[in-house]
């Protein structure tokens, strides 16, 4: 029981989850030739990013971001490559060939490009997700739950509810219904991780589950009591429910700490210094263990993915009270 107390305590983590977070050490395989490259300065990866963030008009991104052929290596079929070494908050990698010797020790990649590629980590690793938090990683927990439990839509709910101290909470049908017809990405990411046998349901039954999570609404205060678990040492407030040893709640929170906020973790961490878990909808909700759990919600959201003015005011809140883990 202890096993599925974590798996149900990941699903409101992971139905904000959206995009892929790299860290140094990560290794890729490309199958196939594409349309990457690796820079051999980061100055040209660097003046590349910015011209693609900044989205330049096609004259000036030309001018602008303008790299000799002589000093990129074209990705192809069967290079493999680690991370070494972040740049620019995780925007830029420095790189290592691993599959072959070229005359440079080192190269650079931009992340989106790693982005653009993301089901090349999977088969690389044979299927299995690298975290909870990712879209491929929520999508083996929905399968697990739909194992497990006999009806966990409805199981799911009521623990929702319990947690939040309110009843009323639903999952938004329409919402659902939207994704389905609209989620191809995480279509082909529970096909391809079936393939591999990480997946043990019907892909449809795991997808509906997963969207019918993906569609509850919650209020701000909804969702920050439904953290207050994670900062009680597992412990339900106000009941007597121990859900979660102090073992267990403290690896969820190291989860959230490294893992909760795509490519700024580290950022969050070094600004704000709390365990939490942003959402692409623009919610925050963070906690200090043992003190209390928070949440922000803004809708614009900056270029990692997070919020941006729920960032500004979450930093402003341990900087000004003097709060964090550290």
């Amino acid at each position: 029981m202890k096993f599925l107390s974590v798996l149900i305590l990941i699903i409101p983590l992971s139905i904000f989850a959206e995009e892929v977070g790299y860290q140094e050490g990560d290794s890729f395989k490309s199958k196939k030739s594409r349309e990457v490259v690796l820079y051999q300065y980061k100055t040209d990866a660097s003046r590349v990013n910015t011209a693609l963030t900044f989205a330049f008009n096609l004259g000036d991104f030309m001018e602008y971001a303008a790299v000799d052929s002589r000093d990129i290596y074209k990705v192809r079929r069967g290079d493999t490559f680690l991370l070494t070494k972040s740049f620019q908050d995780g925007d830029i990698f420095q790189v290592t060939l691993t599959s072959k010797k070229t005359n440079n020790e080192k190269y650079f990649i931009l992340a989106k490009d790693l982005k653009d590629n993301s089901l090349i980590q999977l088969e690389y690793e044979k299927g299995i997700p690298r975290n909870p938090f990712i879209n491929a990683g929520s999508l083996v927990i929905a399968d697990l739950m739909l194992e497990h439990f006999e009806n966990p839509k409805e199981y799911f709910l009521n623990f929702v509810r319990t947690l939040a101290e309110n009843p009323n909470i639903q999952s938004n049908e329409n919402v659902a219904q939207s994704e389905m017809e609209n989620g191809f990405r995480n279509a082909a990411l529970v096909n391809f991780i079936k393939s591999f046998n990480n997946i043990k349901n019907k892909p449809e039954d795991v997808l509906d589950f997963y969207y019918f999570h993906c569609a509850i609404e919650m209020t701000t205060t909804d969702l920050a009591k439904c953290f207050r678990v994670f900062a009680n040492e597992g412990l339900i407030p106000n009941t007597e429910d121990l859900f979660l040893s102090k073992s267990q709640c403290k690896r969820m929170n190291a989860l959230m700490q490294m893992c909760g906020f795509y490519d700024q973790a580290g950022e969050f961490t070094f600004k704000v210094g709390l365990p939490g878990k942003s959402g692409v909808g623009g919610g925050v909700v963070a906690l200090l263990p043992n003190q209390y759990t928070v949440t922000v919600w803004s809708p614009k959201l900056n270029k990692k993915g997070n919020s941006f003015y729920g960032l500004e005011v979450l930093e402003r809140l341990t900087t000004e009270t003097g709060t964090s883990i550290f």
